[in-house]
């Protein structure tokens, strides 16, 4: 059995051999990369959607949402608002007509502190979809890993059945809270906290397997499956393919084009790494954190409450760029009246 299988593995991409251990979700705004590399979901950010705005091909769906801001506000705030919530929306809907699986859209990033506003943004994005004929179980709303984030999540889960993907994630602390909230998918960042160890430390390079974002994110999905939580691990933010293939057999990983494109040009065997019979033989002790437990081990953390902030505010940058783009839409659509 062991040569055909080999025989098959030579002739596969090594994103196909991916695919057989893991699901793969697109870390883009771009249509075309989605059509190209076929993944099951796809997650979007204020950054992503950003990028994909400043694109000709993309201009109708800023065009559209403009139109829908103006009718939906009777001042230029409440406009840019809806305009807002809308384009996120729309490339939503537009991502699904593509994939077979769920879309992540985010939370505004400014609202991360704000556990009764975000739950209302969450409910307000759904209800968007709805509008457009979009089951509610096509969504992964975003949430950033705060605290607040979290326990937004957790009534949104419960109360709503609106499942949510928690992001920014970059501590054992934060993954055990949303593990506890029983949040739907978390998306722990590998290359960020490679990011964090190179620019603070004197080790300026890592091998894969020591790479610290791939044991960050190794230690949350064996403490999952060990304690058979039901919340999906997808690791997110890769900077190279080694840390990729490390986390073979993980529940999901978001993969930038880029990254994609390099798996599918090469046939380099991929092996499972990860997986829950292992998880279960690990030597681990169940915790339990309340919000006070939780803010001390963030706060001692200095990499994940670095990043976590860092994320929140670059977000915003980009989300208050795109306001910028829809609001002058906006008013342009005004001065041809």
């Amino acid at each position: 059995m062991s040569e055909p299988q080999s025989k098959k593995t030579k002739t596969m991409s090594s994103l196909n051999q991916l695919k057989d251990f893991t699901t793969i979700v697109a870390d883009t705004g771009d249509f075309q990369a989605m059509e190209q590399f076929k993944p099951t979901d796809a997650t979007t950010n204020p950054s992503l959607i950003l990028a994909a705005a400043n694109q000709k091909k993309y201009a109708h769906l800023i065009e559209k949402a403009a139109a829908y801001g103006k009718k939906s506000g009777s001042t230029l705030t409440e406009q840019v608002e809806a305009a807002l919530d809308i384009i996120c929306v729309l490339f939503g809907k537009e991502i699904l007509n593509i994939i077979p699986g769920r879309v992540s859209t985010e939370v505004d990033a400014r609202l991360s502190f704000n556990k009764e506003a975000s739950i209302e943004k969450a409910k307000r994005l759904i209800a968007l979809y709805e509008g457009l004929g979009v089951s509610k179980e096509r969504i992964l709303i975003k949430l950033a890993s705060t605290w607040e984030g979290i326990q937004a999540a957790k009534e949104l889960e419960e109360k709503y059945g609106i499942h949510c993907n928690l992001t920014l994630l970059f501590s054992f602390a934060q993954a055990v809270a949303c593990a506890e909230a029983g949040v739907t998918l978390i998306s722990p960042f590998v290359g960020r906290i490679l990011d964090w160890y190179v620019a603070n430390t004197d080790k300026k390079s890592y091998e894969a397997k020591e790479d610290p974002g791939v044991i960050s994110v190794t230690q949350i999905y064996n403490y999952y499956k060990k304690f058979g939580y039901k919340t999906v691990v997808m690791g997110a933010s890769f900077r190279n393919v080694g840390e990729i293939k490390e986390l073979a057999g993980c529940d999901f990983l978001t993969i930038s084009p880029n990254l994609l494109e390099e798996l599918e040009k090469t046939n380099e065997a991929v092996h499972k790494v990860l997986s829950v019979e292992s998880a279960k033989k690990c030597d681990i002790q169940k915790i339990s954190l309340d919000e006070a437990e939780f803010r001390w081990l963030l706060n001692e953390d200095q990499m994940a409450t670095d990043k976590l902030c860092e994320g929140i505010r670059k977000f915003t940058v980009d989300v208050r760029k795109l306001e910028k783009l829809l609001q002058e839409k906006i008013l342009s659509i005004k001065s041809i009246e």
